[in-house]
């Protein structure tokens, strides 16, 4: 019977269901984190009777058909881009993003990488260094006897240096907004980068043009919703163990009618 291929991609499409709730609650406490969601789509259809096909000799018409479905198929984990609550660190140099935009980041290949994670250090030479000690861009080096580092909503970063009261200017951290942020690849480490889907980067400074603004000493946390997963993983594992029962009573028909051969 079909109903046991059509009941089995509905028990992987719910395994794949919980494995994205599952990653989601994982990186609830993960820096700038943003959850995804399985997307489905049915199955393609045999079409034992067509709707509108001719039902007599004269003519009438059939108002409804007999479509057998093949199941379901996952079409995308698609990446909820909404913003995450604020943390207050008390760190200065880190930097939580409220809007819209990504910290471009430098990587070791020359390539460009983009990231909601603010969680900034400095490096030996005093260069703003994300946690894998790559450059934020454009890169911005803090003397080393300075203090009293400011970070305003523009990104512009001051400090003072000795023997003055006046803060200097050593630099300003820009920010990347996308036409389709869920069209981002995700690499890890909290990492994106642009692909043909996503659009080209453009970039600009916080808080003008439609990007965000700065907050210092705050961190963007994840915006999973704990009450929201843990339903959906109910549902989830509710929806594959009607699947596997629809199997256990298609085997049971199964046996039932080969007794009835012997």
């Amino acid at each position: 019977m079909r109903a046991l291929y059509t009941a089995a991609t509905g028990m992987a499409a719910q395994e794949l269901n919980v494995q994205v709730i599952s990653n989601n609650i994982a990186n609830m406490r993960t820096t700038g984190f943003k959850k995804q969601r399985a997307a489905f789509q049915d199955l393609i259809y045999d079409h034992v009777r067509r709707v509108g096909a001719q039902a007599s000799d004269q003519g009438t018409i059939l108002p409804v058909g007999v479509d057998i479905g093949g199941g379901v198929k996952t079409v995308g984990t698609p990446r909820l881009m909404t913003q995450g609550t604020l943390s207050q660190t008390g760190n200065d140099l880190d930097i939580a993003i409220r809007g819209e935009g990504f910290f471009k980041i430098l990587m070791p290949d020359g390539s460009f990488t983009y990231t909601r994670d603010g969680t900034f250090q400095m490096d030996n030479t005093g260069r703003v260094v994300n946690a894998q000690g790559n450059p934020v861009q454009p890169t911005i080096t803090i003397p080393q006897n300075a203090s009293g580092i400011t970070i305003n909503a523009q990104g512009q970063l001051s400090v003072t240096l000795p023997g003055s009261t006046t803060p200097t200017l050593v630099g300003q951290i820009g920010l990347t907004r996308f036409i389709n942020k869920a069209g981002l690849q995700p690499i890890g480490d909290n990492l994106f980068t642009d692909t043909p889907a996503s659009g080209a980067p453009q970039d600009g400074i916080a808080n003008t043009d439609g990007f965000g603004d700065m907050q210092q000493a705050n961190l963007e946390q994840a915006n999973v919703e704990v009450v929201t997963e843990i339903s959906d993983l109910i549902a989830a594992q509710r929806a594959y163990e009607m699947n596997a029962k629809v199997i256990s009573a298609t085997d049971q028909m199964l046996q039932s009618a080969t007794a009835l051969f012997r």
